[in-house]
C-alpha cells in the first residue's frame, strides 16, 4: 500500500467512524432497535455501548488492539459492533453457532486482546482459551442489561497495530469459515450495495435485520443508522416474524436468499401480508427459474437478484429497481450490471485470459475500495454485450446450503480422521427447503466395530460448523465407483432416503 492510499484508508475509516458515530446519537430518545417485539431508543443503545468501552480501556485495550466478538443477533451484540465500529476498533468475528469447543479454538487462533461474549457463552473451554492467550473477558446480557468484567487480561499488547475495521467470517467454502479484513473505508460501499444506494430516510420503514452479524449480515445492522432508520432485529430468520414485521410496519424491501423464498412459499404465507413489499433484492445463492417463477407469480414481487462475496466486502453485480423495468424481462436469468466503484470480467480458467463476450470462464471482480488487484472466484459466468453477468453454476463442486457453502472434500477428511472409516464420499442432495444439503456415505474398515451415524455426524460437528454436518450418513462395503476407481457422485447421491 502507497503513503498516499494509507492516508486515503485512514480518512475514509474516520469519516466513516465519525458518520457512525454521530448518527448512533441522532436517535436520541428515538426508537432505534425493536427485539423480541419490544422497542429500545437510540438512548438505551447509546448507554449499552457506553457501559461496554469502560471495560475495555480499565484493561488497557488500546484502539489499535483486536477485540474478538463471539456474534448473536441479540441487542447487546448490535451495540458492542456499533460501539467498536464508530470507535475505529478492529473487531475479529467469532461464530456462535458451533461447538464451545471449537469458538476455544478460535478464540486462540485469533490471540485477542478482548473478548465480548454472551454471559450464556462464557463456557469452560473458552474460559479456559481466554486465560490462556491472556485476553480479558467481557460478558453481556440483555435481561436484565449487564456488562461485566468475568476475567482479566494477563498480556501486555502485541507490538502489531491493527488496521481498523472488520474481520468477518465467510460462509466456509473450503472449511471453517475464513476471516476476512474489511476496512472500515469500504464499509460504505457494502452499505450502499445492500441497500440498493438509498440515502437517509428516517421517516421510512425501518431496516430487516437478521442475516448473522458475523459475515455480511454487519451490515444489514450499519444500514440502518447510516440511513437514519429504524431496525427490526430478529436473532434467527423465521417466517412468521419476518412476515410480521413486514405486515406491522409496511415494509417495502428486505433482503432475502432462496431459502427465504422456499419457506414463505411452503408456509403459503398469504398475498396481501406482502403487498406493502415493492420488491425483493437477493443473493446468497443461485436462484433458480422455477422458484423464481413460482415466487413472483404466487406475490407479484419482482425479485432484483445481486451476486458478491464476503472477500468482496458485498455485492459486485445487482439489479435496480430502474434496471428491472427496462430489462428484467429480457435478462431474467441475470445477476444484474457491476455496481459503481465495481469492475468485473471473465477469464479461462487455464490461461487466466480475457474470454469473449458471452463466454464463459471465472468471474473475477476488483473493488475500488479494497485495492487495485483483480480477485478471482470459483464461479462460472458470463458478461453479454450490455454488460449483464450471468453466473453459470461453481467449478468447485461446493454444496450450497441455503446460503452456507461446504467443500465436501472438507468434511470427507473428518471422516477419514475416524479409525473405522477407510473411505468415505460427500455430495450435496436436493432440499425443497435449503436447497442443497450435504449427504455422505462411508466405506467401513474389515474388523474392526463400525462407528454409528451419530457417532460420524458429532465428529463432523466438533470440527467444523454446524452447516457441515450431513443430513444423513450411509455405511457400505464399498462405495460404488467408476474405472478410474473414483466414487461415482451421482451414485452416492441415489442412496439418499433408501432408508
Amino acid at each position: 500500500m502507497t503513503p498516499s492510499s494509507r492516508n486515503e484508508n485512514s480518512s475514509g475509516t474516520a469519516e466513516f467512524a465519525k458518520q457512525l458515530s454521530a448518527r448512533l446519537a441522532d436517535y436520541g430518545d428515538r426508537p432505534c432497535i425493536e427485539f423480541e417485539q419490544r422497542w429500545y431508543t437510540g438512548e438505551e443503545i447509546v448507554d449499552y455501548i457506553r457501559a461496554i468501552e469502560p471495560a475495555l480501556v480499565s484493561a488497557d485495550v488500546s484502539i489499535s488492539e483486536r477485540i474478538a466478538v463471539v456474534v448473536r443477533n441479540r441487542v447487546p451484540h448490535a451495540a458492542a459492533l456499533l460501539g467498536c465500529i464508530a470507535r475505529s476498533r478492529p473487531i475479529a468475528m467469532i461464530n456462535s453457532y458451533q461447538s464451545a469447543e471449537s469458538m476455544a479454538r478460535d478464540i486462540e487462533e485469533v490471540r485477542p486482546s478482548a473478548v465480548i461474549a454472551d454471559r450464556q457463552d462464557w463456557t469452560a473451554p473458552v474460559l479456559a482459551a481466554c486465560e490462556r492467550v491472556g485476553s480479558v473477558g467481557v460478558s453481556l446480557s440483555l435481561d436484565p442489561p449487564r456488562v461485566e468484567t468475568v476475567l482479566p487480561r494477563t498480556r501486555a499488547a502485541d507490538p502489531v497495530v491493527e488496521v481498523p475495521g472488520l474481520h468477518i467470517l465467510t460462509s466456509g467454502t473450503t472449511g471453517p469459515p475464513k476471516r476476512v479484513p474489511i476496512p472500515l473505508a469500504a464499509l460504505e460501499h457494502t452499505v450502499r450495495s445492500m441497500t440498493g444506494g438509498e440515502t437517509a430516510a428516517p421517516d421510512d420503514p425501518p431496516e430487516l435485520v437478521y442475516w448473522p452479524f458475523g459475515s455480511v449480515g454487519i451490515c444489514q445492522l450499519l444500514a440502518g443508522p447510516f440511513l437514519g432508520k429504524r431496525m427490526v432485529l430478529l436473532e434467527k430468520f423465521s417466517v412468521e416474524e419476518w412476515v410480521r414485521a413486514v405486515k406491522t410496519y409496511r415494509i417495502k424491501r428486505a433482503g432475502v436468499q432462496p431459502t427465504i423464498l422456499r419457506m414463505i412459499l411452503q408456509a403459503d404465507v398469504p398475498r396481501e401480508d406482502l403487498a406493502s413489499l415493492e420488491y425483493l433484492p437477493g443473493g446468497s445463492g443461485p436462484l433458480e427459474a422455477e422458484l423464481r417463477a413460482e415466487f413472483e407469480q404466487r406475490y407479484g414481487i419482482p425479485l432484483l437478484w445481486a451476486y458478491g462475496a464476503t472477500e468482496f466486502a458485498g455485492s459486485v453485480c445487482a439489479w435496480t429497481p430502474e434496471l428491472h423495468r427496462r430489462f428484467g424481462v429480457t435478462k431474467e436469468g441475470s445477476v444484474g450490471r457491476p455496481l459503481p466503484g465495481v469492475q468485473v470480467r471473465v477469464v479461462d480458467a487455464t490461461t487466466g485470459s480475457a474470454v469473449a463476450t458471452g463466454a464463459q470462464g471465472f468471474l473475477e471482480a476488483r473493488v475500488a475500495v479494497l485495492g487495485p488487484n483483480w480477485v478471482r472466484t470459483t464461479d462460472l459466468a458470463s458478461v453479454d454485450a450490455d454488460g449483464f453477468v450471468t453466473v453459470h453454476g461453481r467449478g468447485d463442486g461446493a454444496i450450497n446450503r441455503g446460503g452456507f457453502k461446504i467443500l465436501p472434500e472438507t468434511v470427507r477428511k473428518v471422516l477419514l480422521g475416524h479409525p473405522a472409516v477407510r473411505d468415505a464420499c460427500v455430495v450435496g442432495v436436493l432440499d425443497a427447503r435449503l436447497g442443497q444439503v450435504p449427504f455422505a456415505a462411508v466405506e467401513v474398515r474389515r474388523g474392526v466395530p463400525a462407528p454409528t451415524e451419530i457417532e460420524l455426524k458429532e465428529r463432523v460437528r466438533q470440527a467444523l460448523p454446524s452447516h457441515h454436518v450431513p443430513v444423513a450418513i450411509a455405511m457400505v462395503e464399498q462405495l460404488p465407483r467408476n474405472a478410474a476407481l473414483k466414487a461415482k457422485l451421482d451414485a452416492v447421491a441415489a442412496m439418499y432416503g433408501r432408508g
